[in-house]
C-alpha cells in the first residue's frame, strides 16, 4: 500500500474516492434538515444552500441522505460480482479441459448482453425490488468479466512450479487453487476490482434513475436525477449535485484502478 500511494495517480483517486464515501457515511449527520422535510416552494433558491427539488425538500440535505445506499449497494454488488468471477475464472483456468470450455463459453454468452439490459428486464418483473435483489443482479452482471479477466491472470501461474510442488505434496484442488493461486491474483486483480466498482455505482444510480430504486420516497442520488429532471432549467442544482458527485467517485475509483494497472504491469515486466 505504501508503494501504491506513491503514485500520485492513485493518491488523488483515493482522496477523491474516501471524501465521497466520507460524505455518504456522515452526511445525514450533517444535514440542516430532514431528509423528507418541506423547506419552501419546489425548484427555488431562496433560503437554502442548493435550493429546492420538485416537492421543495432541500437538495444539499438529500444529497447528504442519498449516497449512504448507493454506494453500499454497490460495494457489496462488486464484491459479489469479483468473487463469484474469481472463482469461476480460476477454476476454468486450472481445471483446463471440458470444464474451461463450458465455463467460458457460458461467459461468452453472458458477456453479450448488455449489463444494464440484464437488471432491466430482471427489475421489471417484480413489483417492488429490494436492496439485496439489485445487489445479486448487478454482482451477477460484473461476474463473466471478473471470469474472464481472472482466468487469464490465473494461466500464468497454473504450470508454475509452486503449483506443481503443491500437488506433488498431497493438496486437494480446492487447497491449492485458494491458498497457491489465490494470494498471487490479489495484486492483479485490484485494478479490475477498482472498475467493476466504478460500472457498480453508474448502474445503481442508473437503476434508480429509470425508477427501480428500492424507496422510491427515498433520497437516492440516482433517483433524484430523475426526480428533478424536469426542472433542470430552472433549479439545475436538484440534477448536476448527485450527478457530480457520482461523478467524483467514478473519476477517484477510476484514477485507482488505472494506476494499479499501471504499476502492476511494470512490475510484471
Amino acid at each position: 500500500m505504501k508503494t501504491f500511494l506513491k503514485d500520485p495517480k492513485i493518491l488523488i483517486g483515493t482522496v477523491l474516492t474516501l471524501l465521497i464515501v466520507l460524505l455518504a457515511v456522515v452526511g445525514p449527520l450533517l444535514a440542516p434538515h430532514g431528509e423528507y422535510d418541506i423547506v419552501g416552494r419546489p425548484f427555488t433558491r431562496e433560503g437554502t444552500f442548493l435550493g429546492t427539488d420538485y416537492l421543495g425538500q432541500d437538495v444539499w440535505s438529500r444529497v447528504l441522505y442519498g449516497g449512504r445506499s448507493v454506494l453500499i449497494i454497490a460495494v457489496l454488488a462488486t464484491a459479489v460480482g469479483v468473487l463469484l468471477g474469481i472463482v469461476i475464472g480460476v477454476v476454468a483456468a486450472y481445471a483446463g479441459g471440458w470444464l474451461d470450455e463450458i465455463l467460458m463459453r457460458g461467459n461468452d454468452v453472458l458477456l453479450a448482453f448488455p449489463q444494464i439490459l440484464i437488471a432491466l428486464l430482471v427489475l421489471s418483473a417484480v413489483d417492488q425490488p429490494t436492496w439485496w435483489m439489485i445487489v445479486l443482479i448487478v454482482g451477477i452482471a460484473h461476474a463473466p468479466r471478473v471470469a474472464r479477466v481472472s482466468r487469464g491472470v490465473a494461466l500464468t501461474y497454473v504450470n508454475q512450479d509452486f503449483i506443481t510442488a503443491a500437488e506433488a505434496m498431497g493438496e486437494s484442488r480446492w487447497r491449492v487453487v485458494f491458498t497457491e493461486l489465490g494470494p498471487n491474483l490479489a495484486v492483479p486483480l485490484l485494478a479490475e476490482t477498482g472498475l467493476r466498482l466504478t460500472y457498480s455505482i453508474g448502474m445503481v444510480a442508473g437503476i434508480g434513475f429509470l425508477g427501480f430504486a428500492t424507496d422510491p420516497g427515498a433520497a437516492d442520488w440516482g433517483q433524484m436525477t430523475n426526480e428533478n429532471r424536469l426542472g433542470l432549467l430552472v433549479q439545475p442544482w436538484g440534477v448536476l449535485a448527485p450527478v457530480l458527485i457520482i461523478g467524483l467517485f467514478t473519476i477517484g475509483t477510476n484514477l485507482i484502478a488505472d494506476g494499479i494497472g499501471q504499476r502492476t504491469a511494470k512490475g510484471a515486466s
